[in-house]
């Protein structure tokens, strides 16, 4: 047996036996577990369907019709710089990835010669500007909260680049670089022009299956509509699909009043034509199906999690509204550096970290903290930690640690005092 490998294991097995052993406070976990189910069936009501499914679509297209290497070959020395630091900080809308899947990727970077700037730049906004979180973040936790957190990913991964590269100027060591001229396959297959296409109407979808808008069903079928059209149009989907899809989704629209039973049927016959064809369109469906798959069961645990430690529909969950309240409940600079470095000792796996500050906010805790913890969570995790100090040294690792816990922990203190203003 691989000890260190099982380790995590046993570890697991061993909490969850002494947690049970002992069962300490029984009404409490009762509690807990009637508000993590309270609160996974309203997720799954509010937030599944007309939000996360689209997005899911969305960020396949991402992933199939945009070409990572050529944004990715754009972070190498002989870019400009500007354009480099650019770059890496929106990267993470186009590879979605938690704070552990990032490190192969910047890895890859960093040792093909790409600068330590750009790469940790990278390293911070692949999971910290992940395009499903900030959909969820701003669906769940509100618009102010989304953007905050939007606008921060994206200035502290640039001033982390930036901070890391003036550090460690002179201790960086001589790589050599590959070409990266040579042009082939990483060319988008789609077209610009036709990815841009396909990628306004799902986000079209996107934002008016979340809307409130009392014309929203007929707006949802124009939009269906388009995404069928530019199916047969770009991606050779037959009329005869695009005919019985139309048919089908009308039909159920006429036989059941509610919304989201057009909406599934929708849902299901791209699903089930996009997964019998062949090429980019399969391809669209494969890259959507595996990162549902990899998330929804985290985040379903998550939500879960979330409910039964810290309540919120209800009443309290597990742990007491006070131990949060003396933890986090005040409002000094000290408060927001120990919730920094706690958030970023655990790990979040993509879109977790959501429901896990929802119950927080419910528990009373300021929105500047919920700010603090959405910028230092998704991007450092202490597997994440180990595995990078053998990538760039613990030297490095600790600076680069360091400062992601103080500017997490600064932003949120300043958006705060904003806030109060």
């Amino acid at each position: 047996m691989n000890l260190k490998k099982e380790l995590k294991y046993l570890i697991t097995f061993l909490l969850l036996f002494t947690f049970f052993y002992v069962f300490p406070a029984p009404e409490r976990i009762l509690q807990g577990i009637k508000e993590g189910t309270l609160l996974l069936r309203l997720y799954i009501r509010e937030h599944f369907l007309f939000c996360l499914v689209p997005a899911f679509f969305v960020a396949g297209a991402i992933s199939t019709f945009l070409s990572k290497e050529s944004i990715i070959r754009l972070l190498g020395p002989s870019s400009p710089k500007a354009l480099a630091y650019l770059v890496a900080s929106v990267s993470g809308t186009i590879i979605a990835v938690c704070s552990c899947t990032v490190l192969p990727l910047f890895a890859g970077l960093y040792l093909q010669g790409v600068g330590l700037g750009p790469a940790i730049t990278f390293l911070y906004s692949g999971p910290a500007i992940n395009i499903l979180a900030m959909i969820l973040t701003a669906k769940v936790l509100g618009l102010n909260i989304g953007l905050a957190r939007t606008i921060g990913s994206i200035t502290m991964s640039i001033l982390l680049g930036i901070l890391m590269h003036l550090f460690f100027k002179g201790s960086e060591p001589q790589r050599k670089i590959p070409s990266l001229e040579t042009k082939g396959a990483s060319e988008m297959s789609l077209g610009i022009k036709k990815s841009i296409c396909l990628l306004l109407t799902l986000v079209g979808i996107l934002i008016i299956g979340t809307s409130k808008f009392s014309f929203k069903e007929p707006l949802l079928f124009l939009f269906y509509a388009l995404l069928l059209i530019e199916l047969y149009i770009f991606l050779g989907l037959s009329v005869n699909k695009v005919f019985l899809a139309l048919s089908i989704v009308t039909l159920s629209a006429l036989l059941f009043p509610s919304i989201e039973i057009p909406f599934v049927f929708g849902v299901f016959m791209v699903s089930y034509y996009s997964n019998s064809s062949r090429g980019l369109l399969k391809e669209w469906f494969d890259q959507s199906y595996l990162l549902a798959r990899q998330i929804f069961p985290w985040l379903f645990l998550g939500v879960f999690m979330a409910g039964f430690l810290l309540g919120g529909v209800e009443g309290e969950g597990y742990i007491p509204k006070r131990v949060i309240e003396e933890l986090l409940g005040g409002n000094s600079f000290f408060t927001y550096l120990l919730a920094s470095i706690l958030t970023a000792l655990m790990y979040f796996a993509t879109l977790t970290e959501v429901p896990i500050i929802q119950g927080l906010l419910a528990q009373g805790i300021d929105a500047g903290l919920a700010i603090t913890m959405l910028l230092a969570g998704p991007a450092l995790s202490l597997p994440s930690l180990l595995v990078l100090k053998a990538i760039i040294g613990p030297k490095k690792t600790l600076v680069y640690a360091s400062l992601v816990v103080f500017l997490s922990a600064l932003y949120g203190f300043l958006y705060q005092i904003m806030v109060k203003i």
